[in-house]
């Protein structure tokens, strides 16, 4: 069995996830993402490699989206209602509960703000979320009678989650996007110890070992400060959900330690609806924040505050979390635009940048400097630049202590930049000695499975198999080639123990496999044995001696050599030329294979259908029968014999 993935988003790039993967005839969808960095035919994942004829309800058996970053899901509602996809969507009830509120928003900024052609209405998003079918953790999911998916912990942002995909004996895990350290607000990804034949991980951070997160927190905080303290303001470009609630937990409790006044500010709207989000779904955070929940709410931001877009140029400091992230449009670039040229002023870039972003470009600014954030727009960026990792992402030791745990017999990387990825994959292949791959977008991969049918054995099948089977088989020394006639042969005894068990693997209605006796089998298919062999009558050359020695009547045997010792020189003969499979002797036949071969005494023998290239005087028939799977061998045994002139001295 194979597994194949079709890579239509995130190979060897950063957005637009989208894998569909082909197990035993089952099509799974992971993902339906958009590209931030696109706005062309690049945007949306190529849905024509799917299915041509756009059945998409036919092509795929289920779709599954790991969580509501626009970069999973961005596509999911032009999917179902623009292309017409109408089949089973599974995604966490977090995910299902704050996915709208992203594409809403995405939708506003795309026609409403940069007045582009609406992908999709609101109309479309509600109907869409009606589709989906929402999952608990660790909760199996029997899709269909052979499918059957389950959803873990994976870190990263409210209800994000690892998938496992099992169709017969075939499994394997989408990680989505995780983080293997916990956070501020977010447990560690957690996940079953499961036997696996593929790992499809993200490698956002294939390269990248951060340092301590206190490290990381405390030079954000005391840039922050430092700015603030001079009279700047501060902006932090961050997504809605995830980053801007870790960030604000941060901030509100050095604000209560510190007692600092200055005002910390939510662009209005969507990160004021999410935090109401994150305070009903406080069961999906982590441990510490549900401990807390007993005394107050951890998203109950006592320092922060709503802001309007006409606080943009109001005098004094501030901080303001602006969405979106990355700088890649809506109100954060609106901010940008105004507060970059002034030098008290810091732009704090909290995580990944995609490319072509002007978040990316400011990364690799240094002020002062002029940004390009369109075709007919250049900024002069004058501000603080202070770029942090407080991404949600696990980093290079995150993703290999990973697939150490889970030891996959095949590894796929996807959601990350391709250098890094080539180095990620010599590591995997080298450290893990596991096979990697990382294949670009609309490019295919296929991972050979392996596949076990756990069956019971029948007794008698048990005890064929443990059961000593002697065979003592009487043979004649091969040394002795210098046969004389009236000498007798020296012989000894083979004793031979094959347990080779010979039994079948019977499947019945409602019953698990099971493994039975070759016997048992004929009995309960009610059918008789039957076993289909060839049978040959072949001529081998013996001159006469001249003696007095009469045959019976009927019989056509040599008139001078009795049956073993016709067996004997016939033995010598092809031990010399078949040395390669082993020749039995025991006195009335030879053994080789299933072959065998025995003077043959009829005077007129159904198996013979030759006439006898030598007199009759000179010519010995040896009966020959084998079996069909030794149909080879044993013609290649009987040409030989038809050549053979078998001598007495």
């Amino acid at each position: 069995m194979t597994i194949d993935c079709l890579v239509l988003g995130a190979g060897q790039d950063v957005g637009k996830s989208c894998v569909v993967v082909t197990i035993n005839g089952k099509r799974i969808m992971f993902d339906c993402g958009m590209h931030m960095g696109h706005d062309d035919h690049r945007r949306y994942p190529d849905f024509s490699l799917i299915s041509e004829s756009g059945d998409f309800d036919n092509a795929l058996s289920c779709i599954i989206i790991t969580h509501f970053h626009l970069d999973h899901i961005g596509a999911l509602p032009y999917f179902t209602e623009v292309c017409g996809y109408n089949g089973p969507i599974y995604m966490t009830y977090p995910t299902k509960a704050l996915a709208p509120l992203m594409l809403e928003d995405y939708r506003r900024v795309l026609v409403d703000r940069r007045g582009e052609k609406e992908q999709f209405s609101s109309e479309n998003i509600t109907d869409c979320m009606k589709k989906v079918t929402a999952v608990d953790l660790k909760q199996t999911v029997l899709v269909d009678r052979d499918l059957q998916i389950r959803a873990y912990y994976a870190g990263h942002v409210l209800g994000a989650a690892m998938f496992y995909a099992k169709v017969g004996d075939a499994a394997m895990v989408y990680t989505g996007d995780y983080n293997m350290t916990a956070d501020r607000h977010l447990g560690a990804a957690q996940i079953d110890r499961l036997q696996l034949d593929l790992v499809i991980t993200e490698s956002t951070y294939a390269t990248t070992i951060r340092d301590s997160k206190y490290v990381r927190e405390r030079e954000f905080l005391e840039a922050i400060h430092k700015c603030v303290d001079s009279g700047g303001k501060v902006l932090i470009p961050a997504f809605a959900l995830g980053r801007a609630q870790e960030l604000c937990m941060l901030l509100d409790d050095y604000w209560e330690r510190m007692n600092l006044k200055v005002p910390i500010y939510f662009s209005a709207g969507l990160t004021i609806q999410a935090n109401m989000y994150y305070k009903v779904l406080i069961n999906w955070a982590s441990q510490k924040v549900k401990n807390l929940s007993a005394t107050r709410n951890a998203f109950d931001f006592k320092n922060v505050h709503s802001f309007e877009r006409s606080m943009i140029n109001a005098p004094g400091p501030c901080v303001l979390f602006a969405t979106p992230g990355m700088l890649s449009g809506g109100f954060s670039l609106e901010v940008f635009k105004q507060w970059a040229p002034c030098e008290q002023n810091l732009i704090a870039l909290p995580g990944y940048c995609l490319a072509e972003t002007v978040g990316h470009k400011l990364m690799r600014a240094k002020p002062p400097a002029r940004i390009d954030v369109d075709k007919s727009t250049q900024i002069d960026v004058r501000c603080q630049i202070h770029q942090l990792s407080f991404s949600p992402h696990t980093d290079s030791k995150g993703i290999m202590d990973l697939i150490r745990f889970l030891s996959p017999k095949n590894v796929i990387l996807v959601h990350g930049e391709k250098p890094k990825m080539a180095s990620l994959k010599e590591r995997i292949e080298s450290d893990l000695r596991i096979p990697c791959y990382y294949p670009a977008n609309n490019e295919s991969q296929r991972i050979e499975s392996t596949q076990y049918i756990k069956a019971e054995a029948s007794k008698s099948f048990l005890q064929s198999s443990l059961r000593p089977n002697f065979k003592f088989l009487k043979t004649i020394s091969r040394a002795d080639t210098g046969f004389i006639l009236n000498e007798r042969a020296e012989s000894c005894v083979q004793v031979c123990d094959d347990r080779v068990a010979e039994g079948a693997v019977i499947m019945q209605k409602d019953q698990h496999p099971k493994i039975v006796h070759q016997n048992e089998l004929m009995d309960i298919l009610e059918a008789e044995n039957h076993k289909v062999q060839v049978a040959y009558c072949c001529p081998v050359c013996v001159p006469n001696e001249p003696k007095n020695v009469a045959s019976s009547p009927g019989e056509d045997i040599h008139p001078v050599l009795d049956k073993c010792s016709l067996l004997h020189l016939l033995y010598t003969k092809l031990s010399n030329d078949f040395q390669d499979v082993t020749i039995q002797n025991d006195g009335n036949c030879l053994q080789i294979e299933s072959l065998t071969v025995s003077p043959c005494p009829k005077g007129k023998c159904p198996h013979r259908r030759h006439v006898n290239p030598v007199s009759t005087s000179e010519a010995v028939n040896f009966c020959c029968t084998w079996s069909m799977e030794d149909e080879k061998l044993a013609w290649r045994v009987i040409s030989i014999m038809k050549n053979l002139e078998l001598k007495t001295h």
